[in-house]
């Protein structure tokens, strides 16, 4: 546990190795002087994303990050976009408002709504409203009973969370309308499995013949069944099959645009061998984080399909024979992504 305590601008009284029980805690707060100045939360979330939550000052990887902010009135500053980018870090915002702004603070509300803006989920579970200071002792017991629910902090970094998925389609001739579908349908199963807004995981997809096109970027849909609806309209094209070509355009219209602590995940389908190099694309995006899934049926060339792939090949790339077989890869492409975020270490 440790305090940041803000006005004009925030510092940290003490971070999360400083007191090691909570006797030392309680004395702590019982020491530290009032800042006064104004209510900037905004400024004081920006530097708890920054500053606070580092492995230097205590945080465990392992250990969901819970960033308490207590509001008297409201703030003097913007919250929403400080309040995102704590979210995407993976950190847990709960509020806890006493009072209301005064007719003399009105005037400087910026965001009247500033707790909807940013709490993980506007469902009431991540805020609290005190009608006075002499109340707030009452709200403890339910507030550590929040906190102390883990399964229910959405804003935990998890392996269905925390992703920008592009997927490549391969559209070319060979591939024809119905299997088409079946493909989109492989797509959509993958989808459906991790928690998709604009600050969970998004989705993105390329379709590529000779040439490509950006179906939908990542910061199109921000809901599951947004995107599921944008996977159905994808309309067959029908050409070649230049998927080297394919990976440099998703890379220049996906991943570049990619969230700085996102995982960048591309799981490219194909059936046939490419009309162009896929080694030096594939090498390319590898060098710029992408983790590569390959995804190959009938006719696709294996030689491909592992460069393409991010090593192990065995854990990233996969061959079918029969479209209607697709399916099946479905549980382990999930599974491998969850097994290798679990596997990296994190804040």
């Amino acid at each position: 546990m440790g305090i940041v305590q803000y006005g004009d601008d925030p510092s940290t009284e003490f971070n999360l190795k400083t007191h090691a029980n909570s006797r030392d805690v309680k004395n702590a707060i019982e020491k530290i002087p009032q800042k006064g100045g104004r209510s900037n939360v905004g400024k004081a979330l920006s530097f708890v994303n920054k500053n606070f939550f580092l492995d230097t000052n205590g945080n465990r990887g392992g250990a969901p990050n819970v960033a308490i902010v207590l509001v008297d009135g409201w703030p003097t500053d913007k919250v929403e976009e400080a309040s995102r980018l704590a979210r995407e870090s993976g950190i847990n915002i709960f509020f806890v408002t006493i009072e209301g702004a005064d007719e003399n603070e009105k005037q400087n509300v910026i965001e009247p709504n500033f707790v909807d803006k940013a709490v993980c989920r506007t469902n009431g579970f991540y805020s609290i409203n005190v009608p006075s200071w002499f109340n707030l002792r009452k709200v403890v017991q339910t507030l550590v009973k929040r906190v102390c629910d883990t399964a229910r902090l959405a804003c935990s970094k998890t392996c269905l969370n925390s992703a920008d998925i592009g997927f490549v389609i391969d559209g070319s001739s060979s591939v024809g309308t119905g299997n088409f579908r079946t493909v989109l349908q492989f797509v959509a199963n993958i989808s459906k499995e991790f928690e998709i807004s604009d600050t969970d995981t998004r989705i993105g997809a390329v379709q590529y013949t000779y040439e490509q096109r950006l179906e939908f970027g990542f910061d199109k849909h921000s809901t599951k069944q947004d995107v599921l609806n944008a996977i159905k309209r994808i309309n067959y094209w029908s050409g070649g099959t230049s998927t080297g070509a394919a990976i440099n355009y998703a890379s220049e219209q996906l991943f570049s645009k990619s969230k700085p602590n996102k995982r960048k995940i591309m799981v490219l389908i194909t059936d046939g061998r490419s009309y162009d190099d896929v080694r030096v694309p594939a090498m390319t995006v590898h060098q710029n984080g992408v983790i590569a899934y390959s995804v190959g049926i009938a006719w696709a060339a294996q030689d491909e399909l592992e460069a393409i792939a991010t090593d192990p090949d065995k854990e990233h790339s996969f061959f079918v024979d029969e479209f209607d077989h697709l399916y099946r890869f479905v549980p382990r492409i999930i599974q491998n992504i969850c097994t290798e975020f679990n596997s990296q270490p994190r804040n």
